[in-house]
């Protein structure tokens, strides 16, 4: 429970910042997502990686993808109720680390606030 208390503690002020996501841009997102693909993919046929497939992401709860394996961090994260609702999202990819303490994305994260609401708008093409 201390652990689910301080990943929300991180995660709610960065929530609290995150842009209006219905101005995301789908296609700029596509474009910013290009940072991501060494790792994820998406799209008919996209299969895990070093990180997840990302299809159906937008509103699911974290830790689910069929046949990947999770860092322990994220398993416990998931377990404690995390799901990946825009403001979740918005926040992982803004600070990976302050959302899922250890996890094994090495990505440090977004610095631009439409880039994430981009990227957002982008993965909600593929639900």
């Amino acid at each position: 429970m201390k652990k689910l208390l301080v990943c929300l503690s991180a995660v709610i002020p960065l929530a609290l910042s995150t842009p209006a996501f219905a101005d995301g841009d789908a296609a700029a997102g596509e474009k910013v997502f290009k940072k991501c693909k060494a790792c994820h993919a998406v799209g008919e046929g996209a299969k895990n990686k070093v990180g997840p497939s990302l299809n159906g992401i937008v509103g699911a709860p974290a830790g689910q993808i069929e046949g990947f394996k999770y860092s322990k961090s994220m398993i416990e994260t998931a377990e404690g109720g995390l799901v990946w609702d825009e403001e979740s999202l918005a926040a992982y990819l803004t600070k990976p680390k302050s959302v899922v303490p250890k996890t094994k994305m090495s990505f440090a994260g977004l610095r631009k606030d439409e880039d994430v609401a981009n990227i957002i708008a982008y993965l909600k093409t593929f639900q």
